[in-house]
């Protein structure tokens, strides 16, 4: 656990929150070829993810919906539990570093980006965004690092309008072949989602399996 000694009750509700923000993530992953081929707007702004993004674009070329719809779903859906992030941060520290990575030398990092000048520090929120970039490391920095809220909470809306706007922009100009592409997932959503769930079951099953096959459990013997 993130926390030093005995939880609190604002620990367990952070915890609990952050957790259901993964089970909603999850639970969207089987409706999601769905979404975005009848809804992209809305899958943008529930899940922020960029192909929703540049998908509702897309039909906004064709007059299916309003192009500053799409840049603000999508912009919000990108940050909007992102607070959650900084405030774990804000709590708990390099507890929740050590949650986020597994390596003594990114954590090291993140030690380190929270003595940087506050300027850098503001540039680092505003470039997570980008595809590559631990977004929630960095969050958690700038809440270990004591970014006030407000401030962060623009910083991070900075960051994600641009990025939208840019995938919104690609999707606008494909027009009506990225619709094309979108009606064709449409076409096998169901197959598709039936996929994401049987692999979301399997997977820990045959994982389970493979360490058994493995490292199978030992025989006790006994000496007369």
């Amino acid at each position: 656990m993130p926390w030093q000694g005995p939880a609190t009750r604002v620990d367990l509700a952070l915890i609990g929150a952050i957790l259901a923000v993964v089970g909603l993530g999850l639970a969207l992953r089987p409706l999601t070829p769905f979404l975005l081929a009848e809804h992209p707007v809305l899958l943008g702004f529930a899940t922020g993810d960029l192909v929703a993004i540049g998908a509702g674009a897309a039909f906004a070329r064709i007059g299916e919906a309003p192009l500053w719809l799409v840049v603000v779903a999508g912009a919000l859906g990108m940050v909007k539990f992102d607070w959650l992030t900084w405030w774990a941060g804000r709590q708990w520290g390099a507890g929740i570093i050590r949650m986020f990575t597994a390596g003594d030398r990114a954590q090291q990092y993140a030690a380190r980006a929270t003595r940087w000048n506050p300027w850098v520090m503001r540039l680092a929120v505003v470039a997570a965004v980008l595809p590559g970039v631990p977004a929630p490391v960095v969050y958690a920095a700038a809440g270990w690092a004591r970014m006030r809220l407000a401030t962060f909470l623009l910083l991070d809306l900075l960051g994600a309008a641009l990025l939208t706007a840019l995938v919104a922009g690609l999707g606008y100009g494909l027009g009506q072949r990225a619709v094309d592409v979108v009606l064709l997932i449409d076409r096998y959503a169901s197959l598709v989602s039936l996929t994401l769930i049987a692999s979301a079951l399997l997977v820990p099953v045959l994982k389970r399996w493979i360490t058994r096959s493995n490292h199978p459990p030992r025989r006790e013997t006994t000496h007369p």
